[in-house]
């Protein structure tokens, strides 16, 4: 019994948490404003297979790992910010 209550309390919300993060990933593009783990907001340049390069300033671009996306955010973000 304990261990159905704790697959519908803990491992099912994991693991429909991770699908979802995988298909957002999976939808990154050029264009889109991103917020990394770390707290870094930008714009995406350039999307590779394991690495992004994210203009986070005019002129200025970093390359990230893929996975650390932790989300999108609505265009316009960045110049707001």
């Amino acid at each position: 019994m304990f261990v159905v209550i704790f697959y519908f309390l803990l491992i099912r919300p994991q693991q429909k948490k991770q699908k979802e993060h995988q298909a957002m990933l999976g939808k990154l593009a050029a264009g889109d404003e991103v917020v990394t783990a770390g707290g870094i907001l930008g714009r995406i340049i350039e999307v590779g297979d394991n690495f992004i390069t994210l203009e986070i300033a005019d002129g200025v671009r970093i390359k990230v790992q893929r996975f650390q996306v932790t989300s999108l955010v609505p265009k316009g973000t960045l110049k707001g910010a």
